[in-house]
């Protein structure tokens, strides 16, 4: 089962790929998402807003989000919400 998470602005990561969110503040964080950004791995969910967490995926791809941690992981935790299955949320 496929679990979806909204990250904002309608974005969802699958939250059984997801393997970190951290802080964009730490240097080692910004060389991770400037490596990315150079090898195309980087998907930026801000939509021009400040990034607050970056989220680490397990195939590679860093996704930047303005969402807290505190928020992607409630709604990670969430039963319903922001968390969807995969399809059509009628069907459930």
């Amino acid at each position: 089962m496929v679990q979806l998470v909204n990250i904002g602005f309608g974005n969802m990561i699958n939250a059984s790929r997801l393997v970190a969110m951290v802080s964009p503040d730490a240097a080692p964080v910004k060389r991770i998402v400037q490596d990315c950004k150079k090898n195309g791995t980087l998907i930026d969910a801000t939509h021009g807003r400040r990034s607050r967490t970056v989220l680490i995926m397990d195939s590679g791809h860093v996704v930047l989000t303005y969402l807290q941690a505190e928020t992607v992981a409630a709604r990670l935790n969430e039963n319903g919400g922001d968390i969807q299955e995969e399809g059509n949320a009628d069907e459930r």
